[in-house]
């Protein structure tokens, strides 16, 4: 296993940082529960560092989010759910990015972003089978309700990833490939 990069921590820490920020600042508007505000720097980051830093950060912070400050709930386990579905989405970006560098975001964010949507509503389907509950019409809830985070992910992550990317400082390992 490679050393984890200063570089990809630093990322990590202050997008990790912003996902638990951002919620509070959405939802003192009421519009946490539409805009998915923890998801844009998340997906973001998944843009910038290796695969292992971007889902394990993805994978924490909502469950992290949810024990400081109540958000997204532990029961029912919405936390874990966005946790699975941010990392899944995070590994995946990530690793298609680093597979083939010259990349449009698009191209690699919104079959994603669907795929995140499939899981989770997957995810929420299977528990309410569990506990008894309208299955069907708690997915179906699940997936009308991310719709407005999904056109915003679309709209702001491409064009920071961009930024992020074309200012990130060259690893060794990239000037070598140059040289």
């Amino acid at each position: 296993m490679k050393r984890l990069d200063p570089r990809d921590l630093a990322y990590c820490g202050l997008f990790g940082a912003a996902a638990l920020l951002l919620p509070v600042l959405f939802h003192l508007v009421h519009l946490g529960h539409v805009f998915m505000p923890m998801y844009l720097p998340l997906v973001t980051l998944a843009f910038l560092v290796r695969p292992l830093p971007a889902a394990t950060t993805a994978a924490i912070t909502p469950v992290l989010s949810g024990a400081v400050t109540g958000m997204p709930p532990l029961y029912p386990p919405i936390a874990a759910f966005m946790g699975i579905e941010l990392a899944f989405m995070a590994a995946l970006i990530a690793t298609v990015v680093r597979r083939w560098p010259p990349f449009n975001p698009w191209l690699v964010l919104i079959p994603v972003l669907l795929l995140g949507r499939v899981v989770n509503v997957a995810l929420v389907y299977g528990f309410a089978r569990i506990i008894t509950l309208p299955a069907g019409f708690l997915a179906g809830l699940s997936l009308v309700s991310g719709w407005p985070g999904l056109i915003l992910m679309v709209a702001a992550v491409p064009p920071v990833a961009m930024l992020g990317r074309r200012y990130a400082r060259p690893t060794l390992k990239d000037n070598r490939r140059a040289a």
